[in-house]
């Protein structure tokens, strides 16, 4: 629970708002998201394809705020569509805790 609420803090987020993750049936939704729909272009390990690696030493130096921003918005002029139609703020920083520490889909 502690890093998760660093990536909140560091996201800019007021942390009482988000500071619950998501419930585990969200997060087996958002772990099967991870490894099918990020891995389609990331690569179904995360160490790319399409897109960039999303290891944790890939993502090193990059804030979580910036991290979750792309998730939720894309990144125009690349194939990184923007998610937030589909997911919340809570789940990008949950998504986003999981590629910081390493996690995989389950």
């Amino acid at each position: 629970m502690r890093r998760w609420i660093n990536v909140l803090a560091l996201s800019g987020w007021a942390v009482g708002a988000l500071a619950q993750p998501p419930n585990a049936a969200r997060q087996q939704e958002l772990s099967h998201l991870l490894q099918q729909d990020c891995g389609s272009c990331h690569g179904l390990t995360l160490r790319g394809g399409l897109g960039p690696a999303l290891l944790p030493a890939n993502l090193a130096g990059k804030p979580a705020s910036f991290l979750v921003q792309t998730i939720l918005d894309g990144r125009p002029g690349t194939a990184m569509p923007p998610w937030r139609p589909l997911i919340s703020e809570t789940d990008a920083a949950w998504l986003v805790e999981r590629l910081l520490s390493g996690g995989q889909a389950q």
